[in-house]
């Protein structure tokens, strides 16, 4: 499979593309071309366009949540490209409103919307297969104490707002030749949970490797206890990107070899 990066904070030098604080990557696997997120904006479009990716050939689209930084595209997309047919895949809850302290921050489509465009929405709870290789994790349990328990923002729910979990938070996996490698969104279920579900549906011990956002934003106790379960669950590279902070990538790169991501920066997982 082969991962190339639309859309993060970070441009990487001398490669003249566009970033903002938001996620988005481009993926081939079996013939499948794959969206993972739509960023904030129309960013994701431009550096796709410059990087000669022609989103008219897209047969998937996933959204890893309903936060706006990772759907706020996907109208623009749906305006430029007519991808009637194309399968949108997403947890049920992505579509709901959100606001945090006054602002809205969730999805600007809602599902039927994203049907009225002629997308083939898939809603899963349960893990989606997308290619013989690829899978949608679906709803991430909270095994661990110690991440994924602490809202942010409010969701609207039955007419009231609540403190928002973001359970529609989730993940894929790649079925690698070195095992499972896990792309995330931003791992507001937990990064450890995400690890911990792919795994355990891969039926291994370690991960090879992990990509995206893992919501570490500052040195304490949860990212103490993140980095050591890393160490133990994940034998190949971290690929730290979008909502983790300089220090959480330095703690991790003391126990596992952590690589750079910025915008049009192209992996291949085999």
């Amino acid at each position: 499979m082969k991962l190339t990066v639309l859309c993060d904070n970070h441009t990487i030098i001398d490669r003249y593309y566009l970033g903002e604080p938001a996620l988005s990557f481009y993926m081939e696997d079996e013939g499948e071309k794959i969206l993972f997120d739509t960023g904030y904006s129309d960013v994701f479009l431009k550096n796709a366009k410059a990087l000669g990716i022609d989103f008219s050939k897209l047969t998937a689209i996933v959204i890893s949540h309903g936060h706006n930084d990772h759907t706020g595209g996907l109208r623009r997309l749906l305006d430029t490209f007519d991808l009637s047919g194309v399968k949108l895949i997403a947890h049920p809850q992505v579509f709901k409103k959100r606001r945090y302290e006054g602002l809205m921050i969730g999805s600007k489509l809602t599902a039927e919307e994203c049907r009225e465009y002629g997308l083939d929405v898939r809603e899963c709870t349960k893990p989606f297969m997308i290619t013989p290789r690829l899978c949608f994790l679906g709803e991430i349990p909270r095994r661990m104490s110690f991440e994924g328990k602490t809202p942010i923002g409010e969701s609207l729910e039955n007419g009231r707002w609540r403190p928002d979990f973001i359970r529609d938070d989730s993940a894929l996996v790649y079925a690698g030749s070195e095992g499972p490698f896990v792309i995330t969104g931003c791992s507001h279920s937990g990064i450890c949970n995400i690890l911990t579900q792919a795994l355990s549906l891969s039926k291994k011990e370690k991960a090879a490797g992990v990509i995206g956002g893992f919501h570490l934003m500052q040195k304490d106790a949860v990212l103490e206890k993140t980095v050591s379960f890393l160490a133990d669950t994940v034998s190949g590279c971290l690929y730290p990107c979008h909502c983790v902070c300089l220090e959480a990538k330095c703690e991790m790169a003391r126990v596992l070899p952590v690589r750079e991501v910025g915008v049009g920066m192209s992996l291949e997982i085999i």
